[in-house]
């Protein structure tokens, strides 16, 4: 491999809800990532592989930042705190309706890390002229070094810029994945995060915070993929929520994942949904280990 061959890791960081997953799945053409309209969709730390013959770009999308509550969000933070010290390349994501370095810790954070760094101002689509020129001001000022790319990740406008900006700050070296890998994670992986997407999408209030979905087996048998998936709820009283009456949500729940799935993989999916009480499981260390955090 000649030496004028470019890799290294972008990681992928921000406040929730500015778009980090969406930016994440612009880049990478793949939905690796999934995309809800509520805050902490994205709980672990997912690759995404991007291959050329002279480059590899592996992306990193993280849990948005927060202030942790309970063990699973502490879990959920040291994914976003390796994420800082392991990139060749940090790619901050803000949007137009947040206020700029209106909380200062992260930023300083990572401008202290003495990693470079690519700002990301999201949304474009709900802001004028004038407002985004400030914004990108005020975010030039405080990176003064670093491109700040105006964008929007769901309209999928200046992502070309985006990736530009990345290239021109990969540095030399081989690749660290085969060319023909598009992510870290198994099949098993974004089995799960499908079923809890529509999880997300489908319930309100706490309820979709305190599930959590384990595939229980996933086999292939003539062609066709047969997966059975546990959901876990923290209480008794979600799981009739999570089942609905005569079992009409999870009917819905499972059609819904079903139809992505088969999209995803490209293959008929027969799927088992069943709902289990695990109670308290986002606090217990020994359960959220069995679920791949840490």
């Amino acid at each position: 491999m000649e030496m004028n061959h470019r890799s290294g890791f972008v990681n992928i960081l921000g406040n929730p809800n500015t778009g980090k997953s969406t930016i994440m799945n612009a880049l990478v053409g793949e939905k690796l990532s999934i995309i809800t309209s509520k805050a902490q969709t994205t709980r672990h730390r997912i690759m995404g592989i991007v291959n050329s013959d002279d480059f590899q770009i592996v992306y990193s999308d993280t849990p948005g930042i927060l202030k942790p509550a309970y063990k699973l969000q502490e879990s959920m933070m040291s994914f976003v705190n390796s994420a800082i010290s392991d990139a060749d390349i940090i790619l901050y994501v803000t949007d137009v309706t947040e206020k700029p370095l209106s909380d200062q810790v992260y930023p300083e954070k990572i401008k202290s890390s003495g990693i470079p760094v690519i700002v990301a101002v999201n949304k474009i689509d709900l802001s004028n002229q004038e407002d985004l020129e400030k914004i990108v001001e005020l975010w030039h000022s405080f990176f003064t070094d670093s491109p700040v790319i105006p964008l929007s990740a769901l309209k999928k406008f200046n992502i070309d810029a985006l990736l530009e900006a990345v290239l021109s700050k990969l540095p030399e070296g081989p690749p660290y994945f085969p060319k023909d890998q598009l992510t870290d994670k198994y099949e098993k992986f974004f089995a799960s995060e499908i079923i809890r997407e529509k999880i997300l999408k489908n319930y309100q209030k706490e309820v979709p915070y305190s599930v959590e979905t384990e595939i229980d087996s996933f086999k292939e048998e003539n062609g066709m993929l047969k997966i059975r998936a546990l959901i876990h709820v923290a209480r008794d009283s979600q799981k009739g929520i999570i089942i609905g009456h005569r079992g009409s949500m999870l009917k819905k729940i499972g059609t819904e994942a079903r139809i992505d799935m088969e999209d995803f993989f490209g293959k008929k999916v027969f799927l088992e949904l069943y709902v289990k009480v695990t109670k308290d499981w986002r606090d217990k260390p020994l359960i959220l280990k069995r679920f791949g955090y840490r």
